[in-house]
């Protein structure tokens, strides 16, 4: 899908030259991971998020899954989009990667943040994404929490979710995103 070549939707080729390179951990994250460079792989993760790819969910899944080890005891969730954008889409891609992905390890999957009605984050500038999201933690969070997202732009979403998660009672908290969109810096949380 990729590289145009028949097969697989990402081969193994693919996968090496468009992996993401090492993600510096968001505020509240102890370990932040991507598959793929977001710059490389835009038409694969735009088609996803817009619906046309959700085929491609289990296949990476998978490469997620063989890249990244499961924490043991952990409890799979995600950051939620906007409600607005998962009534529009019909689905929550970052939830559907994040169960697809507690499958393939044998983890539970649970929705563990709610995101209140907001801007998207998705278009806005680093300055703006700085500002929002704002996540409210859902339940008992568990110690051991594996955070999904789909792309880790500045970092601000994890950072929301993570503080939400840790604020809940996670004491542990791994994020694993489909693509990395931005190398520089993660932002420094205001005083």
């Amino acid at each position: 899908m990729l590289c145009g070549a028949l097969g697989p939707p990402v081969c193994t080729a693919c996968l090496r030259r468009d992996a993401a390179a090492a993600v510096v951990p968001p505020l509240h994250v102890d370990s932040c991971r991507a598959l793929l460079d977001y710059h490389r792989a835009r038409p694969l993760v735009t088609g996803l998020k817009n619906g046309q790819l959700r085929a491609l969910i289990g296949p990476l899944a998978d490469a997620l899954a063989s890249r990244s080890p499961a924490p043991p005891g952990a409890v799979v969730t995600w950051a939620p989009t906007t409600p607005e954008r998962a009534r529009r889409r019909g689905f929550d891609q970052a939830e559907l990667l994040a169960r697809a992905l507690s499958r393939r390890w044998r983890l539970p999957a649970r929705a563990l943040l709610r995101r209140p009605r907001g801007t998207a984050q998705a278009g806005r500038r680093a300055a703006d994404r700085r500002s929002t999201p704002v996540f409210r933690p859902v339940g008992a969070v568990p110690p051991v929490v594996v955070l999904v997202d789909d792309v880790v732009t500045t970092g601000a979403t994890l950072t929301a979710a993570a503080r939400a998660l840790r604020g809940g009672g996670a004491q542990h908290v791994v994020a694993v995103a489909l693509a990395q969109a931005d190398r520089s810096p993660r932002p420094t949380e205001p005083a």
